[in-house]
């Protein structure tokens, strides 16, 4: 950006241009003396633009961070751009006002540095907006406006305050765990949190991570080791998938739950057991009770109070509010800004089943993360594997439907991506290579992107 100079014939249409916008701006040298503030940000902190110039930026903005950390001045130290840095402001008036901030470094025509530049928008909506949201809709890391998972939600204090063992079932991915630490939190227990996926260990492993075993059990057992429920003790053990246990193992848990009291692989004597036991599964416990292959005891035991989850696709109105949340998630790990998705994009994800749940849409937003370099997630931006599943939905399948254009686009992104290695591009889309190279037939694609001529 250039330094606003009188002398400069284009310095009157530069400030015409910065007083249009909508986002505040100013200018400072180094000594952090303001020489330059539009009229948005005169209007946001309720000054006149005269009365600004001259000053120091400190005793016109008045940010929490202006001594401890401002991100100006660490910018023009580091000459590294700040991009939607959320501060907060005083006004004129002694109101804090929320704003996002990005600020650069001012260099004068030799390139020499003299100073900074910063914007900063107001989001004092925004963050009311969010306010209302986590009100209304969160519950720990649980974001739902929708009124069956609200029932749910408004039981969780009730049964947490109970030492009653508690059953989730639900599909993979709907957030089993996140209901089962909620209730944990709620609890008051003064132990941890431990969770165990028992369809991720063989029975001969899980029984030891279950209950720990003593030196000598076994060969390589050099010394005692802690199972989870001695880590969990006073606290919560989380069993998830435990339909997938064995029935030698179910008959082992079953005395836990019966007696609160266990034997490590190898000991000799029982030890007590103060632990809050939540399992869960995918599966219909009382199905595999019918067929025989989960005792029915165990199931009794576990089913003392049951949370069914439903799959996201029984609850869809959830589905624009969780994209916002992973939005915002991914733009704090990702170091990115993006806004918002597209219309054509939120309408598809409200059509699509999500076989694998909540887990699946976060999966789809982290992955347009990849290819969206813009404020905005478009159709190409979209897993190719997801448009292909959405094509003939609702609609013919032509080639020159949205979703068409959306594959062939990100066909496109992703060989520029990979330099058009076929391979990698195959492997990044989750197609094999014999694909990629028909529908880059298709659509006329060579590398460069670009369309072969008809």
């Amino acid at each position: 950006m250039k330094r606003i100079d009188r002398r400069d014939p284009y310095a009157g249409l530069c400030k015409s241009i910065l007083n249009s916008v909508a986002d505040g701006v100013f200018t400072v040298d180094k000594d952090f003396v303001i020489t330059f503030i539009n009229r948005s940000a005169a209007r946001i902190i309720e000054v006149k633009e005269e009365e600004a110039i001259g000053k120091k930026c400190c005793e016109v903005f008045k940010s929490d961070v202006c001594v401890s950390s401002c991100a100006l001045k660490q910018t023009i130290d580091t000459s590294c751009d700040t991009i939607s840095h959320r501060v907060n402001i005083t006004n004129s008036k002694g109101l804090v006002i929320p704003v996002s901030v990005s600020t650069s470094v001012l260099f004068d025509y030799d390139g020499d540095v003299i100073g900074g530049v910063q914007t900063f928008r107001d989001i004092s909506a925004i963050e009311t907006l969010r306010k209302e949201i986590s009100k209304q809709y969160e519950y720990e890391d649980i974001i739902s406006k929708n009124y069956k998972i609200q029932q749910i939600l408004a039981t969780l204090p009730d049964i947490a305050e109970s030492e009653s063992t508690v059953l989730i079932e639900g599909p993979s991915g709907s957030g089993k765990e996140l209901f089962a630490k909620a209730i944990h939190n709620l609890s008051g227990r003064e132990g941890k949190f431990i969770a165990l996926n028992c369809a991720a260990l063989p029975d001969t492993l899980l029984e030891s991570e279950l209950f720990g075993y003593k030196e000598g059990a076994f060969t390589g057992a050099k010394k005692d080791k802690k199972g989870r429920f001695a880590m969990a003790e006073k606290g919560t053990i989380f069993l998830d998938e435990i339909g997938d246990i064995s029935p030698a193992l179910q008959l082992r848990l079953l005395r836990v739950l019966q007696e609160m009291e266990y034997e490590p692989l190898g000991g000799t004597s029982s030890v007590k057991a103060d632990v809050r036991v939540v399992a869960a599964t995918n599966k219909n416990l009382k199905n595999l009770v019918g067929e025989g292959t989960f005792r029915d005891d165990l199931y009794f035991r576990l089913n003392v109070i049951k949370i069914p989850l439903p799959s996201l696709s029984q609850h869809r109105d959830d589905i624009p509010l969780l994209v916002d949340h992973f939005i915002l998630k991914f733009n704090q790990l990702k170091q990115k800004n993006i806004e918002t998705v597209s219309a054509d994009v939120l309408n598809l994800l409200m059509k699509y089943d999500y076989p694998g749940n909540i887990r699946e849409l976060e999966n789809i937003i982290e992955y347009t993360f990849v290819l969206c370099h813009g404020w905005q997630v478009e159709m190409y931006h979209l897993p190719l594997d997801l448009l292909e599943s959405m094509k003939g939905h609702d609609r013919e399948d032509k080639d020159n439907t949205p979703l068409a254009s959306a594959e062939e686009q990100a066909i496109i992104d992703a060989l520029n991506n990979f330099e058009g290695k076929r391979e990698h591009t195959a492997k990044f889309l989750g197609i094999e290579k014999t694909t990629l190279w028909r529908k880059m037939k298709k659509f006329g694609i060579t590398f460069p992107s670009k369309k072969t001529s008809s």
